[in-house]
């Protein structure tokens, strides 16, 4: 300790500024893993199931964690085997890109697991987005593409309002009045019938 004590007036407004500035900068960079859950039922079907592991397979792509879940109703729960089947095969068709946290489980009439992304599998999403944002920023700005003699020109959109009639036939918008005098009709009103 020094001889006489020294002492630093500091601004505390400042100090409480840039304390709350480096704790959003931590949050950012945190990854938080949600759950998502995608339900099956024993008789779903062959596009659906793929469609379901598709978004599995997403999710897992992005960090999260699956739970996969089977729903009995009625008395299907007395075939259980063929939700447990539903699962083992989502678990082989994964094994690449998940891993089982929890194994199988049944509670009441709802069997689950539980999948969380392989590390390998999320290691190599990082490195080829890296690639992908590296390749991004290294390329130059291409010009727009000539556009072929003969091609329209893109028209600017009007800011006015619009014409009563549509472009081109000359007939006018259904709901819109038209400033046209009424066509004549067939017969005079004046003139004798035949």
């Amino acid at each position: 300790m020094a001889k006489p004590p020294v002492c630093k007036i500091m601004d505390y407004g400042k100090f409480k500024y840039e304390a709350k500035k480096k704790a959003n900068e931590a949050k950012k960079k945190q990854t938080i893993v949600k759950l998502k859950e995608v339900k099956f039922r024993p008789k779903t079907e062959e596009h659906d199931y793929n469609f379901k592991v598709k978004a599995i397979r997403e999710f897992l792509g992005e960090g999260n964690k699956a739970r996969v879940t089977v729903m009995f109703r009625g008395r299907e729960i007395t075939h259980r085997e063929i939700g447990q089947a539903i699962l083992n095969r989502i678990s082989t068709e994964l094994k690449e890109v998940a891993v089982v946290e929890q194994t199988a489980r049944l509670e009441g009439r709802l069997l689950f697991m539980i999948l969380a992304a392989n590390p390998r599998f999320l290691q190599q999403q990082r490195s080829l987005q890296q690639q992908q944002q590296a390749s991004g920023q290294a390329r130059p700005a291409q010009p727009a593409a000539p556009r072929p003699p003969g091609a329209p020109q893109a028209r600017p959109p009007s800011t006015g309002p619009h014409p009563a009639t549509t472009p081109g036939n000359g007939a006018p918008r259904p709901g819109t009045a038209s400033s046209a005098p009424p066509a004549p009709t067939q017969q005079a009103a004046g003139a004798p019938k035949a």
